[in-house]
């Protein structure tokens, strides 16, 4: 594994030597890219608390030598930490976790995938931001009501404690169907998988979360509810991805349960 340092302690020459013991593995051949793997295994190592906010990463020539892999590679994967806020890096020192997900994200089988989860992510932002948007100056009645009909299952299911990506996911689709062009749905089905890895995770981190952390779920598919109603696209597509955009902070920030 990766070993932690703390943020004063210099890097000891043997670290790298240690690495061949390591329980930590990027697997070729997968379907999932070595950089979406090398996130998720530092990603995993912060949420489980190997690494704690403070401790110094390996250098990129450490975990090029550990993991086997380029320096694009590396650079890649502590590029996409840093963006989503996991780690600092400090001229001549090294890059530090600056920030820790909810801890018990790492009881989650699928944790490792995050990094290909994040990345579809940033597809939906745009995307889905301008789905919402069409969705609201295009849709007719029909289509209004089974985007209402989509949010009370999921409000419904999210107060039982029973919500299913299924359930978030047809809410998203029924916007997507109301922009009255298929490439919308199309797209959105073709990263389905990631997508339903996403909501996974987020929706077990809601399940076993704050009563707050829910109703901010709800009240964000509201708002994006009540623009498509109104017919107002520009605010339609600052809800959706406003909504998405709190959605990625609430699985990389703990202090957002």
């Amino acid at each position: 594994m990766i070993r932690k340092k703390s943020a004063g302690a210099p890097a000891p020459a043997a670290a790298a030597a240690e690495a061949g013991a390591g329980t930590l593995v990027l697997e070729r051949g997968q379907r999932v890219r070595l950089a979406d793997q090398l996130y998720g295994q530092i990603f995993e190592q912060i949420a489980g608390g190997s690494l704690n906010v403070g401790d110094k990463l390996p250098s990129e020539h450490e975990i090029c030598e550990r993991f086997g892999v380029s320096r694009p590679v590396v650079r890649e994967a502590l590029l996409r930490l840093r963006a989503d806020g996991l780690v600092t890096a400090h001229q001549g020192l090294g890059t530090f976790v600056s920030q820790q997900p909810a801890p018990r994200l790492k009881t989650f089988s699928d944790v490792q995938n995050v990094g290909a989860y994040l990345r579809a992510q940033e597809i939906r932002m745009a995307l889905e931001g301008d789905a919402a948007r069409l969705a609201a100056l295009r849709r007719t009645d029909e289509e209004l009501g089974a985007i209402a009909d989509a949010h009370a299952a999921f409000i419904d299911a999210l107060e039982r404690g029973h919500v299913s990506p299924e359930a978030d996911l047809a809410f998203h689709a029924s916007i997507a169907q109301a922009t009255g062009n298929d490439y919308y749905l199309g797209v959105l089905e073709s990263i389905h998988e990631s997508i339903s890895g996403f909501m996974r995770l987020t929706l077990s981190l809601t399940r076993t979360g704050s009563r707050q952390r829910a109703q901010r779920v709800a009240d964000e598919h509201a708002a994006i509810l009540g623009a498509i109603r109104e017919q107002d696209g520009e605010r339609a597509r600052v809800a959706m991805q406003f909504h998405l955009g709190q959605a990625r902070h609430r699985l990389v920030d703990r202090e957002r349960d």
